[in-house]
């Protein structure tokens, strides 16, 4: 259990390394763990750019109410997410369910579940702005 633990430890200590200072500073700071696998620009479109990454959020952790500067779509690898438009009912997202989440659209993801749960997110939003804004 203790190798376990540290592993867990080294991996999301590695991933924050990774991650671009800009997005730690936005991304939830709980122990949602973010791994970028692309930011690239967007061909055709110098003012945007696209992002690839996977998110594991823990049993009982969540993201705050957020939106972004461009379109999301996400899917669920494993596990199962509540996805929440705020001012909508909640929707269960479980392995394979994937959601589009256009340009504003304020959002927030809750683990409900007693196991982790792991998301691929496709992003395609404005070059220079925050990727992630908290929205009360």
């Amino acid at each position: 259990m203790r190798i376990l633990t540290l592993a867990v430890l080294i991996a999301g200590f590695a991933t924050l390394i990774a991650v671009p200072a800009g997005l730690q500073a936005r991304e939830p700071a709980k122990n949602i763990v973010i791994t970028p696998y692309i930011t690239s620009p967007l061909e055709g479109d110098p003012s945007r750019v696209v992002r690839l990454t996977t998110v594991l959020v823990p049993a009982g952790d969540a993201t705050p109410f957020h939106r972004h500067p461009g379109d999301q779509w996400e899917m669920v690898q494993e596990g199962e997410i509540t996805y929440t438009v705020k001012g909508e009912e909640p929707k269960v997202l479980k392995a394979g369910d994937v959601v589009y989440i256009p340009r504003g659209t304020v959002h927030r993801n809750q683990n409900l579940s007693g196991q982790p749960v792991r998301t691929v997110e496709l992003m395609i939003v404005d070059k220079d702005k925050p990727h992630t804004e908290p929205v009360n």
